[in-house]
């Protein structure tokens, strides 16, 4: 008998950003973004979801979200910087996603909006409780996270295959 291996997957957005005279890429967190940036990465230490690997957006903002996130955690995961999250649609994050390791079971993805608020909405076939009313009535705001878990493989994720079991956002 086979046991089947139930990954999970916090999809977190970048905290609030500032928005001096620089380039979209470029531009850092805010005051407000940094602390939300440190309660977030202390929400998901008290989770009970420990990230085996980060795949982080390569834009400013959501570096500097992970950099202050991670300090709140109790094991740093193993972090890679991917430049194709940051203006990627639903469809491209899923293909990134794809190509993860099976034998991550724990998955944090920090990018950006619209396509995190999409993304879980995409790939949530079902939710618990009113997760995905929550997310809807919120818009997904910054250093927000959603927690969804897959049955099966990285290469198994595709639209309507996970669950959306948790929703949290720091100003809520």
């Amino acid at each position: 008998m086979s046991v089947e291996v139930v990954r999970r997957i916090v999809l977190l957005r970048h905290a609030k950003a500032d928005w001096p005279d620089v380039a979209d890429h470029d531009r850092p967190l805010a005051e407000r973004g940094r602390q939300d940036a440190v309660t977030a990465g202390r929400r998901l230490a008290g989770s009970g979801v420990t990230p085996e690997l980060t795949l982080c957006s390569t834009a400013v903002r959501a570096r500097d979200t992970w950099k202050l996130c991670a300090a709140e955690l109790p094991r740093r995961p193993r972090t890679t910087y991917e430049s194709r999250l940051y203006e990627a649609t639903p469809g491209q994050v899923i293909a990134v996603l794809n190509e993860v390791d099976d034998a991550v079971r724990d998955l944090l993805v920090i990018g950006h909006n619209p396509t995190l608020h999409a993304l879980s909405d995409l790939l949530a076939g079902t939710a618990e409780g009113d997760t995905l009313a929550r997310v809807h009535a919120s818009g997904f705001p910054t250093a927000s996270q959603a927690v969804l878990t897959l049955p099966g493989g990285w290469k198994s994720l595709e639209p309507g295959a996970a669950t959306l079991t948790d929703f949290w956002t720091p100003h809520a």
